[in-house]
């Protein structure tokens, strides 16, 4: 019985210190918000997960809508934290401590998450709606490296060089055969 688990890479949010968790969607992410709704609504998901940051909820919310289901929220599914606290980290001080970090795996800055702890409890949630929502169509809300570290745990392909390559948003569709990763297709842009 295959289960397919559509991850969907939130779209464009504004790029200032504003809180990492009420962070939302620039008027570009909106409206790719939408068109991953047309995307997807005729793929006829049933379940709907997310992290809880705002930015990934809202840009699977209308398809979740659209569908009639609410967005279940899983806290281990909130992006990686990178530092204490819950502000952004600018581009100049994130793209060290990703590269540092997918050296390292277990590298993370006083009060962050490695990219092992990160990974772990993603996959945890992960493993959980596959034995859950078994022979279903899941929709989870996302983040760039919370995406690539539940890729690269089933295909070591999935690396710094994949999370560079991510848009905003994007869409990858996994089809299990129960915990079995089988095939992963690119469905946005494609």
């Amino acid at each position: 019985m295959q289960t397919f688990v559509y991850l969907v890479r939130h779209g464009d949010s504004p790029k200032n210190r504003e809180n990492e968790r009420t962070r939302g969607l620039t008027e570009k992410g909106m409206r790719d918000a939408k068109e991953i709704t047309e995307l997807l609504k005729e793929e006829e998901i049933e379940v709907f997960a997310s992290s809880p940051y705002s930015r990934a909820v809202l840009t699977i919310q209308e398809l979740a809508e659209l569908s009639g289901k609410e967005v279940l929220l899983f806290e281990d599914l909130k992006e990686r934290v990178f530092s204490e606290g819950d502000k952004r980290l600018s581009d100049e001080e994130l793209y060290p401590l990703l590269e540092k970090s997918f050296v390292d795996a277990e590298y993370a800055l006083p009060g962050g998450d490695s990219n092992k702890a990160c990974q772990e409890r993603a996959i945890r949630v992960l493993k959980e709606i596959l034995t859950s929502c078994q022979g279903r169509k899941v929709a989870i809300g996302t983040h760039g490296a919370v995406m690539t570290l539940m890729l690269a745990y089933f295909d070591s392909r999935h690396n710094l060089n994949f999370l560079h390559q991510l848009s905003k948003p994007d869409v990858y569709r996994m089809t299990f055969e129960e915990e079995k990763l089988m095939e992963v297709n690119r469905l946005w842009g494609s």
